[in-house]
């Protein structure tokens, strides 16, 4: 008797005041989140990049803090040393980009129109049945004229969405500064709200701080080396658009069946056909000893005993970062990951020793 008494008491607190407070608390709070990342969402893209940004220039931030003390004038100085190491290289590369794609798009299409491709086919009595086919069953001009269109078009809109990037880039260099500035008073407002224990919450930042080391330095910043040194090599031989073929580059050798090879090859190929044997011979070694090789030498320098990601993980992650979450997914997707994994660690202990112990280094 007592036992169901209980239970209709219990089954009453339903309808109490105290459960209908908490419930009308518990659907404004969650209304209150959806209405905050609404409101943050545009700016996502901007953040991430202030928080990778924060990261890779926070050594820099604490040195000056120590001879400047912490404060606005140590912080601002901070921000144009960053603003300086990013946005000047970006603009020129960019500007000189955007040249090359209409270069290349008139050269294509001139070279096709013209018909001199043949010249090179006829040179070689081996080729020439393989160039007069696709003379005769491909019509290349209806072939190369939407790509010479979409290289044109690449390069307009580039221009017109510069000042849409102007105001983006003035707004990760915003949100760097007081990322910088009041860097301890956020750390310990995400230490309060979070129900992890101080440990993993220690262990959380220094493996998104890796996270973002292990992204830039050994995904974005060796291919960025790649394709500079494709480029240059392509500069140094004369061949076509070199900065345009490092670009290319540089972003195949961020996916991890293919890379920079996917250029370089044919390219080397094409100058052997054209008699330019030891041009050919050049850029293969370069491509494979100094463009495939370079990873192994400045990876470990430049990421060091940090997190390492695996390729394949690393692939996955930036490029569904990337469709998730557009540019903010190059930083976003490797985090995502990374903080996921660490939660899935945390639920796998036991109860008492999630309350108790302190994580070792995560398992790779």
């Amino acid at each position: 008797m007592s036992s169901v008494e209980s239970g209709s008491g219990g089954g009453s607190d339903w309808g109490s005041r105290s459960h209908v407070h908490t419930l009308l608390l518990m659907a404004v709070t969650v209304a209150g989140l959806y209405l905050c990342f609404e409101i943050v969402a545009p700016f996502v893209p901007a953040l991430a990049g202030a928080l990778a940004l924060a990261v890779l220039s926070a050594p820099l931030h604490r040195r000056l803090e120590r001879r400047l003390g912490a404060g606005n004038l140590a912080t601002t100085l901070s921000v144009l040393v960053v603003a300086l190491i990013v946005v000047v290289p970006v603009l020129v590369v960019a500007s000189h980009l955007i040249n090359e794609l209409g270069c290349g798009a008139g050269s294509i299409q001139a070279v096709v129109e013209s018909g001199s491709w043949r010249a090179t086919f006829d040179k070689h009595p081996l080729l020439a049945p393989l160039g007069r086919w696709l003379d005769s069953q491909v019509d290349l001009v209806a072939v190369v004229a939407p790509v010479a269109g979409w290289l044109t078009s690449t390069g307009t809109s580039l221009v017109r969405g510069s000042m849409v990037q102007a105001i983006s880039v003035v707004l990760v260099f915003y949100m760097l500064f007081y990322m910088l500035r009041d860097r301890a008073i956020a750390m310990q407002s995400l230490r309060s709200l979070s129900p992890l224990s101080p440990q993993d919450m220690s262990r959380l930042f220094s493996n998104v701080t890796d996270t973002v080391h292990a992204t830039v330095y050994g995904t974005l910043v060796m291919s960025a080396v790649q394709g500079a040194l494709g480029g240059l090599m392509f500069w140094w031989l004369g061949l076509p658009e070199p900065l345009v073929w490092g670009v290319v580059m540089g972003l195949l050798a961020v996916v991890p069946v293919l890379g920079a090879f996917v250029v370089w090859v044919p390219a080397a190929l094409f100058l052997a056909l054209d008699g330019h044997v030891g041009s050919a011979l050049l850029l293969a070694a370069w491509g494979a000893i100094v463009v495939g090789g370079i990873d192994n030498l400045l990876y470990p320098m430049l990421v060091g005993n940090r997190l390492k990601i695996h390729t394949l993980v690393a692939f996955v992650s930036i490029v569904g970062g990337l469709i998730i979450f557009g540019p903010a997914g190059l930083i976003l997707g490797p985090v995502v990951f990374t903080v996921t994994r660490l939660l899935l660690q945390v639920w796998r202990r036991p109860a008492p020793e999630a309350a108790t112990s302190t994580l070792g280094p995560a398992p790779d």
